[in-house]
C-alpha cells in the first residue's frame, strides 16, 4: 500500500528519509555522495599522480589502463542503476522485503558478472594495451597494471551494486564512509609500494622550466612501480567489498536492507526486473565507452608526444568540476524513485528542477576556477612538464560549459531514477555518435588512417576551423564541449515531455 502525502506536503514517507522535506532530503543525500565522489576521484588521481612521478610511459599506461577499467565497470554501473531504481521505488511503497530481495539478487549478479569480467580482463590485457597504441615500456606497464587490477574486478562490481542499493534506500552516509576507507587504503598502499615521492610541480612563468617540490619523501624501499599502484587499487576494492558485506549482512533499522543467503538464491522474477532496468543502461554506458574509446584513438592519431597523457590528466582533473553535479544527480535519482513510489509525480518533477539549478550553480563555480587558475590546478596532479604545458588550455575550454553539463548530468540521472533508462540510452547514443565524434574529429583536424586491409591511406579531414586556430588537442576539446551543450538540450526536451512519470520498473 502506497502512503501518499498531502497535496502541499513534500515530506517523504518511508525508509531512512521518512519525514524529511525535499530540501532536507536533497542535502542529506548529496553531501555524503559529494565527499564520496571526491574520494572516488582521489583513487584515480592518486594512481595518475604517482604514475607521473615514475615516468611519462607509466603515466600513459595508467591513464589508458584506467580507461579500460571503465569498460569492466559498465556491468557494475548497470546493476547499480537497476538496484537504485527498484530499491527506491520499493522503499517509497514501504515494501522492505522487496527491497532486500533486490539487494540479494544484485549481489549474486555482481559477483557472477565480476568473476567472468575478471577472467576476460586478464586474458585480453595485452590486446587492450596494443589497441590503445601503447608501445615498449608503456605497453609492458599497461599489461602489468591491467592484470593485477583484474584480481579486484569482482570486488569492485559488488561494491558498486551495494553502494547503489544503499543509496536507493536513502542511505548515502554508509557508502561515503566505506569509500573513505577504500581511498585511505589505496593511497597508503600505492604510496608505500610504488616507491614514488609525493610532489607537486609547476612551470616557471618567466623561464618556462619545470619546478618540482617534494612534499613527502617515500620512506619505503619496495619500489614496485606500476605493479605497486595496481596492488594498492586492488587491495582497496577488496577492503570496501568486505566492509559493505558486513554492513548488509547485519542490516540496520534505518534503511531496513539486509543481505542473506536466502535472498541471494536466484529469483528469476526479481532478476528479470533488474535486467529490464539495467540492460538499457548497460547499452547506454557501453555506447558511451566505445564512443570515448574512439576519441582516445583520435588523440593517438594526432601522433603528438604527450597528447594522450595531457588528455587523460585533463579528464581526471575535470572530474572535480562535475562531482557536485553527480552528487546531486544521485540524490535526484533516489528522490524521483521514492516520490513516484508515493504516487506524487508532481513532487518528483519539483525535485528535478531544484536539483538541476543547484548542480548548475556549483559546477559553474568550479568552471570559473578552471578558467582563472588552470596552471595551478594542473600542477597539483602531474609532475610531467609536457602535461603542464598542454593541459591548462583544455581546462579553460571545459570551464565554459559546466552549466549545460550540469543539466545533462542531473536530467540523465532523473530518468534513471524513474526507471526510464531507454530514453537516457537513446539520447546518449545519438549525442555520442551523431554529434560528439563528428564534431571532435572536424575540430581537431586529424586524418583517419585506414588499415592495410582496406587499401591503406587516410580519410582526409577538411578541418573547417583550422583557419581560425581551432585544431589539435585544444580543437578536439572544443568539439567535445560543444557536444555537451547539445546533450543538455536533448535531455531537457525529453524530461519536459513527461513520459518518465509512467515508466515501469
Amino acid at each position: 500500500m502506497v502512503c501518499a502525502s498531502a497535496p502541499g506536503d513534500d515530506r517523504l514517507t518511508a525508509g531512512r528519509l521518512a519525514g524529511f522535506t525535499m530540501k532536507r532530503a536533497i542535502f542529506t543525500l548529496s553531501w555524503p555522495v559529494l565527499i564520496e565522489m571526491f574520494l572516488h576521484a582521489g583513487v584515480n588521481l592518486v594512481d595518475a599522480s604517482v604514475a607521473s612521478g615514475i615516468s611519462v610511459e607509466a603515466a600513459d599506461a595508467i591513464g589508458a589502463g584506467g580507461y579500460v577499467l571503465w569498460a569492466t565497470a559498465m556491468l557494475a554501473i548497470a546493476l547499480g542503476v537497476g538496484a537504485t531504481a527498484m530499491v527506491s521505488r520499493a522503499v517509497g511503497k514501504r515494501r522492505f522485503a522487496v527491497a532486500s530481495a533486490v539487494v540479494g539478487q544484485t549481489t549474486t549478479l555482481a559477483w557472477a558478472g565480476g568473476l567472468v569480467s575478471a577472467v576476460l580482463f586478464a586474458a585480453l590485457a595485452p590486446w587492450m594495451a596494443s589497441i590503445m597504441n601503447l608501445k615498449g615500456v608503456a605497453y609492458d606497464h599497461a599489461v602489468t597494471y591491467l592484470r593485477v587490477c583484474a584480481l579486484g574486478v569482482p570486488a569492485m562490481t559488488f561494491l558498486e551494486g551495494a553502494v547503489s542499493s544503499l543509496r536507493g534506500a536513502g542511505d548515502s552516509l554508509t557508502p561515503m564512509l566505506s569509500i573513505l576507507i577504500v581511498n585511505i587504503v589505496n593511497a597508503g598502499l600505492t604510496f608505500a609500494l610504488s616507491g614514488v615521492d609525493w610532489a607537486v610541480a609547476r612551470l616557471d612563468p618567466v623561464t618556462g622550466a619545470m619546478e618540482r617540490r617534494v612534499i613527502f619523501a617515500n620512506p619505503f624501499n619496495f619500489d614496485m612501480g606500476v605493479a605497486g599502484i595496481a596492488w594498492g587499487t586492488t587491495a582497496a576494492w577488496w577492503t570496501g567489498a568486505f566492509i559493505l558485506t558486513l554492513v548488509l549482512a547485519r542490516g540496520t533499522g534505518t534503511h531496513r536492507l539486509r543481505l542473506t543467503w536466502k535472498r541471494m538464491r536466484p529469483h528469476w522474477h526479481t532478476v528479470r526486473r533488474i535486467i529490464r532496468v539495467g540492460v538499457p543502461n548497460f547499452l547506454e554506458t557501453a555506447g558511451m565507452w566505445f564512443g570515448n574509446f574512439l576519441t582516445i584513438l583520435m588523440v593517438g592519431w594526432m601522433a603528438h608526444p604527450g597528447y594522450l597523457g595531457a588528455h587523460i590528466v585533463a579528464v581526471r582533473v575535470e572530474a572535480f568540476s562535475y562531482m557536485p553535479g553527480f552528487a546531486i544527480s544521485l540524490a535526484v535519482a533516489t528522490l524521483v524513485g521514492q516520490y513516484l513510489g508515493m504516487g506524487r509525480p508532481d513532487l518528483a518533477e519539483r525535485a528535478i528542477f531544484r536539483c538541476t539549478v543547484l548542480a548548475a550553480a556549483f559546477m559553474t563555480l568550479m568552471g570559473a576556477v578552471f578558467i582563472a587558475f588552470p596552471g595551478s590546478v594542473v600542477g597539483l596532479f602531474t609532475q610531467q612538464e609536457e602535461h603542464l604545458r598542454l593541459t591548462p588550455a583544455l581546462l579553460m575550454i571545459t570551464g565554459f560549459v559546466q552549466a549545460p553539463f550540469a543539466v545533462a548530468i542531473v536530467l540523465r540521472s532523473a530518468l534513471r531514477g524513474a526507471g526510464d533508462t531507454r530514453a537516457a540510452m537513446w539520447i546518449t547514443w545519438v549525442s555520442t555518435y551523431a554529434i560528439r565524434l563528428p564534431l571532435a574529429w572536424l575540430c581537431c583536424g586529424v586524418d583517419i588512417p585506414l588499415p592495410d586491409s582496406m587499401g591503406g591511406g587516410v580519410i582526409a579531414n577538411p578541418a573547417p576551423l583550422a583557419a581560425i586556430g581551432v585544431s589539435g588537442l585544444p580543437g578536439f576539446w572544443v568539439g567535445l564541449c560543444a557536444e555537451i551543450v547539445l546533450r543538455g538540450v536533448l535531455f531537457t526536451a525529453v524530461v519536459l515531455r513527461g513520459r518518465w512519470k509512467s515508466a515501469r520498473v
